[in-house]
């Protein structure tokens, strides 16, 4: 079967409804209801499966549990708004960034579950500025001071850093020296506020419908599928602060079928993602992120348009991207990884994009992304990633930084990339560094030095 011809079918949901305010649900903005939401998608789920109605209101709530044959439907006018109250976040052992850790749950979030959904008009708001810490250097010198008045701490050095809560500044001082306390669920307890989760997680779901809602201002990523097969995920918008640590739109992780479609991205890192777990963790997890495609999307803002990588460890494949647009990103197309990581990225197949205002390289691939390994250090073969077979073709970008740059390893070069019906004009032109069959056909780059 070829990328370019895979289909997934959802099957239909029975057409029972189940609305939150018959289970005592109230949308004041006040009232918590996350055990009456909880209690309408079990009542959904034992009788058989339907649709469980979030009427015009705004739902106060904290996580929400999906179970096997329920559709989420928020009519227009619904908000769902996620509490900010920590305690309300159970810490449950999961992916977080390519490696098992404790990590609390999702604000939305299913496990082992098969025909779910979220549908409607409504708006999902993870309530992300409770959790998120903000840097200085990404503020107005106005907004820096309103955060700041707000509450929290503050990092004083080369980089300023907001914190939420003291608690999450001295977790940050001690895990980042030491991972491994990510493993301890009850050191992790002691650092809950500091382990903001996805704003949606399915974990081995099967048969996945996300269609249009709008998901906005998350903990840390927004939609993060992870192991999941036969998802569709169409008409939505995710909005993110720019400024937003980890403010990804999607990441399909280790995924099989899934398909992206006909939805914008504004976000605070980058857009549309490919992962497959990160260094040891993904290579003895070993299953890879193939069959995706991603259609018609627009992003507005984010680090990359489309980016796969870094965390590719357990391989990625089959990935098609057609007819979307990236305006204002700082890179368009980014694939990146380094040595530590392993894992193959092959048979990738891009094919009409549009990109404005970039402020970086248009394409870009970037082997020394976020070195895991130090100068000097061995280092194992199959702890080296290779990029392959990549097709790249029918590109117009109006302006970036750089047109393309090559990155590629000395233990083993990016190869096998094909440039074709690509016009970039950018200040810099290409360059290619550790690249070998590099193939151009059609290739114009306009350089300007203004």
């Amino acid at each position: 079967m070829s990328v370019f011809d895979f289909e997934v079918k959802i099957c239909p949901f029975k057409n029972k409804e189940f609305v939150i305010t018959d289970f005592g649900a109230v949308g004041d903005g006040k009232f918590v209801n996350t055990d009456v939401i909880n209690s309408a998608i079990s009542k959904c789920n034992e009788d058989g499966g339907g649709k469980v109605i979030v009427p015009r209101g705004i739902w106060l709530s904290g996580p929400i549990i999906l179970k096997s044959n329920v559709e989420l439907h928020l009519e227009d006018g619904a908000v769902i708004l996620f509490s900010s109250n920590y305690d309300d976040y159970k810490l449950i052992y999961t992916s977080w960034e390519g490696f098992f850790t404790y990590r609390c749950i999702s604000p939305i979030y299913a496990k082992e579950c098969k025909n779910i959904a979220i549908t409607g008009k409504g708006i999902i708001d993870g309530n992300g500025g409770a959790w998120r810490p903000v840097k200085r250097f990404k503020m107005t010198e106005k907004a820096w001071k309103s955060i700041v008045e707000s509450g929290g701490v503050v990092v004083e050095g080369e980089e300023e850093i907001w914190w939420p809560t003291e608690a999450a500044m001295e977790a940050n001082k001690a895990i980042i020296p030491n991972p491994s306390i990510l493993k301890d669920e009850k050191l992790c307890e002691k650092y809950r506020d500091y382990l903001r989760p996805v704003l949606v997680n399915f974990t081995k779901c099967e048969n996945v419908l996300i269609d249009g809602p709008t998901f906005q201002n998350s903990p840390a990523w927004a939609i993060h599928p992870w192991l999941c097969e036969n998802m569709i995920i169409q008409n939505i918008n995710v909005r993110n602060p720019w400024f937003s640590q980890n403010g990804d739109g999607i990441d399909v992780d280790s995924c099989k079928y899934v398909i992206v479609k006909n939805s914008t991205f504004d976000v605070g890192d980058d857009a549309l993602c490919v992962k497959s777990g990160k260094n040891e963790d993904g290579r003895k997890l070993a299953v890879p992120c193939e069959f995706v495609r991603f259609e018609n999307c627009t992003v507005y803002h984010g680090h990359g348009g489309f980016v796969i990588g870094s965390e590719m460890s357990g391989g990625v494949k089959e990935i098609y991207v057609k007819d979307c647009t990236f305006i204002g990103t700082d890179t368009g197309l980014r694939f990146k990884s380094c040595i530590g990581r392993g894992g193959v990225v092959e048979d990738v197949f891009i094919d009409g994009i549009n990109m404005t205002e970039i402020s970086k390289e248009a394409i870009v691939f970037t082997m020394g992304y976020d070195m895991d390994t130090k100068e000097g250090q061995s280092v194992k073969t199959e702890e080296i990633p290779e990029f392959k077979n990549i097709e790249i073709k029918n590109i117009l970008c109006g302006k970036a930084e750089t047109a393309i740059s090559i990155m590629g390893l000395s233990e083993k070069p990016v190869h096998h990339i094909t440039f074709e019906n690509v016009n970039i004009t950018s200040k810099k032109p290409v360059f290619f560094e550790k690249a070998e069959n590099i193939v151009q056909k059609n290739v114009s780059v306009i350089v300007e030095n203004k």
